[in-house]
C-alpha cells in the first residue's frame, strides 16, 4: 500500500508550518510529560516539567521524519530503530547539559545495565523501541486529525509490520 499525501487548499505556508510545528510540539511534549509523570510517580519520584519541551522535540522530530519520502517507504523496524536512536541522542545530550553541568538530577541510570554516563541505558532503549511504532502511529494521527494532512495507518498494522519486518 503506497501512502497519500493530501494537500488541502495548497501547500502550507512557512508561518502554517511553523504553528504546525509548535502545537506538535506541545500535544506531544504534554502527553510524553504527562506518561513520564506517570511513571515516576508510581515508582516514587516526580516528573520534571523540562520534560515537556524534551518530549515535545522527541515527538516531532520523530514525526517530521514521516515526511521525508525515503524514511516513510523503510520497514518498520528500521523507522523504530532510528526513531529510537533520535530519542537517546537528545535524552543523552539533555541529560548532560541537565543533570551534569547544572547538576538538576532530573534523572540518574547509572544503576542501569548498559547505561551511558547515568544518562541513557539499554533497558529504557528497548522500551523506546518497543514505543516507537506508537509514537510515528500518533504523529501521523494527529496531522492527519489536525489538518487532513497525510493517510494514517491503524496502529495494529503499524505493530504488525514491526514484528513482521513489513512497510507501511
Amino acid at each position: 500500500m503506497h501512502r497519500v499525501h493530501l494537500r488541502i487548499a495548497g501547500r502550507p505556508s512557512r508561518l502554517q508550518n511553523s504553528l504546525r510545528f509548535l502545537i506538535l510540539w506541545m500535544i506531544t511534549g504534554m502527553l510524553y510529560y504527562t506518561v513520564e509523570g506517570i511513571w515516576r510517580i508510581g515508582n516514587g519520584g516526580w516528573a520534571n516539567i523540562v520534560m515537556l519541551p524534551i518530549g515535545g522535540l522527541c515527538g516531532v522530530l520523530v514525526g517530521s521524519l514521516h515526511k521525508i519520502p525515503r524514511f516513510y517507504s523503510m520497514r518498520v523496524i528500521t523507522q523504530a530503530l532510528l526513531g529510537t536512536c533520535i530519542v537517546l541522542t537528545i535524552e543523552l545530550l539533555t541529560g548532560i547539559v541537565l543533570n551534569r553541568w547544572l547538576g538538576l538530577q532530573i534523572w540518574d541510570y547509572t544503576g542501569q545495565p548498559g547505561n551511558i554516563m547515568g544518562q541513557i541505558c539499554l533497558p529504557y532503549g528497548v522500551l523506546w523501541f518497543a514505543i516507537m511504532p506508537f509514537t510515528i502511529w500518533l504523529e501521523d494521527r494527529l496531522r492527519w486529525s489536525l489538518w487532513r494532512e497525510g493517510s494514517p495507518y491503524s496502529l495494529g498494522d503499524i505493530y504488525k509490520k514491526l514484528w513482521t519486518g513489513g512497510r507501511l
